[in-house]
């Protein structure tokens, strides 16, 4: 404040903006003045630097930090929706006693060599009757009478046998399925996937219901 009042003082009296000395002089009854030139003789002197540098600019104030976005996360992927069971049934073959699954429990009658279904070397006349006899196959009479060319070729009609699997039967059989299928696809080719990828999204369906 001192400083500033020299300043003010100094300008008032003509003494140039950028004076790095001022002089308090006091007189000799103790009035006190401010020059820019040394005091008079017989006054009391003092010498006053001043500041006559440029006043320094304020640092400008730090920018605001900018709030990190997180990018945001990718939306969850849509579950599988749940798809109904399955009807499946346990089919087991005529001719070897071999079990299967299958979704068509009435599989359709096939025709297999005679001896595949115990017939045991006898001959058809011999299995279905005397000579002149009906002549109908064992295990589908309603197919009607044997013909000549049938006989000749020793075949006979068959058909599986199926029954349909409980909910706890065919989730047990739809797990089988699908880590069998996991397997083929582990170790497909990728033009192979496809419908391996498929019948993932199937069966990943239907086991959301057991």
């Amino acid at each position: 404040m001192i400083r500033l009042c020299i300043l003010v003082l100094l300008l008032s009296l003509g003494a140039p903006a950028r004076a790095g000395t001022a002089y308090q002089c006091t007189t000799a009854d103790g009035k006190v003045i401010y020059q820019d030139k040394p005091c008079a003789a017989g006054q009391r002197q003092r010498t006053l630097q001043l500041d006559d540098s440029e006043p320094q600019a304020a640092p400008p104030a730090p920018a605001p930090k900018q709030a990190i976005v997180e990018p945001a996360a990718p939306p969850p992927a849509p579950a599988t929706p749940a798809a109904p069971l399955p009807v499946m049934y346990a089919c087991v073959r005529a001719t070897d006693r071999t079990t299967y699954l299958s979704e068509n429990g009435n599989p359709e009658p096939y025709q297999v060599p005679y001896g595949m279904v115990g017939g045991g070397g006898l001959s058809l006349s011999q299995a279905y009757g005397p000579p002149g006899g009906a002549g109908a196959s064992a295990p589908e009479l309603n197919r009607g009478r044997i013909t000549p060319g049938l006989i000749a070729r020793h075949f006979v009609w068959v058909q599986d046998q199926c029954h349909e699997l409980t909910p706890a039967e065919t989730c047990h059989a739809l797990r089988d399925a699908y880590d069998e299928n996991e397997t083929r696809l582990r170790r497909s080719f990728k033009s192979d996937r496809p419908p391996l990828e498929k019948r993932e999204a199937t069966l990943l369906a239907q086991l959301r219901n057991c």
